[in-house]
């Protein structure tokens, strides 16, 4: 669902499509193709598709009694951290900057730190360099528990459900950028751990509006991946059954 690979895609059909003589199919092909490129790289299309995932669970005020926090993977950038052994934050790195200032308000409050290895890659798992991070600003080791074996949303709440034992009458927090919030309540309730929602990382003002938007070509075109995958994952795991809803609510 990137953007990029779609227009290489459709571009690449309407070549073929071309040189069998198909020529107003392989025009509709490569316009479509152009469009969505021009869409996703020169105007607010990727801000306008991520902002109702970003706004459908607003932070709440910060409860009195904090007992744990979850804070989902990709916040790091492991192919480096592999390597190199620190804990370098990408894009999403909010998520962990975040759980940090909730853990050092809340000292008592136990850390979940949900994030295997990489699917497709031979990484160190994230869940490693997010416990170096938090030691290196003084979250005690005994604080700080690792899932090291999920590789996608679903096992980060189960795993995560384990780590933290019995929940009866606590309050968690969920830590994750707010555009994926919705797709990992949805897999919380399934997998029947209770969490407060707790969003970070937004990346959308929620005031764009349509418009041309050529300054930042790059950037737009992230956006618009990160939105595209993320109403794929929803739609899929609403298809295969993993969440209730397609856009779970508050």
């Amino acid at each position: 669902m990137q953007p990029l690979s779609l227009v290489v895609l459709l571009l690449a059909a309407g070549l073929a499509l071309s040189w069998l003589r198909r020529r107003w199919i392989s025009r509709v092909l490569v316009g479509s193709g152009l469009l969505l490129l021009f869409l996703c790289c020169f105007t607010t299309f990727g801000y306008l598709l991520i902002t109702p995932l970003e706004q459908r669970f607003a932070r709440p005020a910060e409860p009195v009694q904090v007992d744990g926090i979850v804070v989902l993977g990709g916040g790091m950038d492991s192919e480096v951290n592999s390597v190199r052994g620190g804990y370098e934050l990408n894009r999403s790195g909010d998520r962990y900057v975040e759980t940090l200032r909730l853990a050092l308000r809340h000292p008592d409050a136990r850390i979940v730190i949900a994030g295997g290895p990489a699917a497709l890659v031979q990484q160190e798992p994230e869940a490693l360099a997010g416990r170096r991070f938090f030691e290196a600003f003084g979250i005690a080791p005994e604080r700080i528990l690792t899932d090291e074996q999920s590789r996608n949303t679903e096992e980060n709440a189960q795993f995560a459900k384990q780590l933290a034992g019995t929940t009866d009458g606590q309050t968690w927090l969920l830590v994750t950028s707010a555009f994926h919030m919705p797709r990992a309540v949805g897999l919380f309730r399934k997998a029947e751990f209770p969490v407060v929602p707790w969003p970070a990382d937004y990346l959308a003002s929620g005031a764009e509006g349509v418009r041309i938007k050529p300054d930042q070509s790059t950037e737009n075109v992230s956006v618009s991946n990160l939105a595209l995958r993320e109403w794929a994952g929803l739609l899929g795991y609403y298809l295969t059954g993993r969440i209730e809803e397609v856009l779970p609510a508050p």
